[in-house]
């Protein structure tokens, strides 16, 4: 029984040493303890934080700093989840994201919702869908996806004229959708995915591919992934993408279940940023 209780109490002691430990390191990391953090599981805590070092507040990693937080952003925006919106929020900022650059993350991330929801709601073939996304990558790398087709989209008709136009063919989940309503989506759909905006082409499917990974849409990871590839992203980026989609989702079901105070939150993601942007303007 003695040995059993010393063995306890050594765990125990061992735990609170590691909890210390760690604890100092998020202090001397982010220049204070952030009190979600003082009453998160001892048991977890080493692992938790080390992940968030190591991949969201690692500034070597594949991915810059701001395509991570746009990401956290994006993924956050359609939980949703109010502490992780406005962290990542300021966290893309202090990166050195521009309004135009949130916006378009979480636009990513609302039309991801949108296609993901009518590929499933529809009931698409899956193989099918794969086949005519593999015809699309492959007109992609052969030049003959044609964004600037010079048709003036109207209605249903001069829709799927400029799908044609633009893509090669006309993908069956584009005719699945409304017709009263397909030349505004094509449009919003063209704007963002075939145009070039304040996101770069690789990073916005990125994005889409952290969204996807987590709704989860089986249909949006094949075509995110496919598309991030086509457009230069490698294996590395792509683990890192989702990667920060899985902590995104990590931290807003522990926040959200713990109840975690909103205002306390903000005043010290607020002062952490702050701490931040002075130490980088001294440099």
């Amino acid at each position: 029984m003695k040995r059993v209780l010393m063995l306890a109490l050594t765990l125990l002691a061992s735990s609170a040493r590691a909890d210390e430990a760690t604890l100092a390191d998020v202090e001397n990391t982010l220049g204070q303890v952030p009190t979600f953090l003082r009453s998160f599981p001892s048991e977890a805590l080493e692992s938790a934080w080390g992940d968030m070092k190591a991949l969201e507040l690692n500034p070597k990693t594949a991915l810059p700093g701001k395509v991570k937080e746009l990401i956290g952003l994006a993924v956050a925006a359609q939980i949703p989840c109010r502490y992780c919106i406005y962290f990542h929020t300021q966290a893309a900022k202090l990166n050195g994201a521009t309004s135009d650059e949130l916006g378009e993350a979480l636009l990513a991330a609302s039309q991801t919702r949108r296609w993901s929801t009518v590929l499933n709601g529809n009931q698409i073939d899956e193989a099918q869908f794969r086949a005519e996304f593999a015809k699309i990558v492959e007109n992609a790398r052969a030049g003959k996806v044609k964004p600037n087709t010079g048709v003036k989209v109207v209605d249903a008709a001069s829709a799927i004229t400029d799908i044609e136009g633009t893509l090669g063919f006309v993908p069956g989940f584009f005719k699945s959708y409304p017709e009263v309503a397909l030349a505004p989506a094509w449009k919003g759909f063209k704007g963002l995915w075939l145009s070039q905006t304040q996101v770069a082409p690789k990073y916005k499917e990125l994005i889409g591919l952290a969204v996807a990974s987590q709704i989860p849409c089986r249909f949006c990871i094949v075509a995110h992934t496919e598309l991030a590839r086509l457009n230069g992203a490698t294996d590395t980026e792509i683990e890192e993408a989702v990667g920060m989609a899985a902590a995104t989702r990590f931290w807003s079901t522990y926040l959200n279940g713990s109840m975690t105070d909103e205002a306390t939150f903000k005043k010290e993601t607020d002062q952490i940023v702050s701490r931040f942007r002075k130490a980088t303007a001294k440099k």
